[in-house]
């Protein structure tokens, strides 16, 4: 079997299809303690991923500027940029 992908380079789907399959490997409590911890750790970072993966999206959600009939007219450049 090959070395999972590195959390960070994963997409918000991907993270949270493989944060699913930890969570239900856990919870089938059929996994060796050391085992355990390794997935609690990795489910961790995938979950950290995830909430970073949606901040961005909410990010870039309220850089769009809408017209008086509410239809996209562009993006705001985010601070700092």
């Amino acid at each position: 079997m090959s070395d999972p992908k590195p959390i960070e380079e994963m997409s918000f789907e991907e993270a949270i299809r493989e944060l699913e399959t930890v969570v239900n490997a856990l919870d089938r409590g059929d996994v060796p303690l050391e085992d355990s911890i390794t997935l609690y750790e990795r489910g961790a970072a995938l979950k950290a991923r995830c909430e970073a993966k949606l901040k961005e999206a909410e990010e870039k959600v309220a850089q769009i500027t809408l017209d008086a009939d509410g239809q996209a007219t562009g993006t705001t450049p985010a601070e700092g940029l």
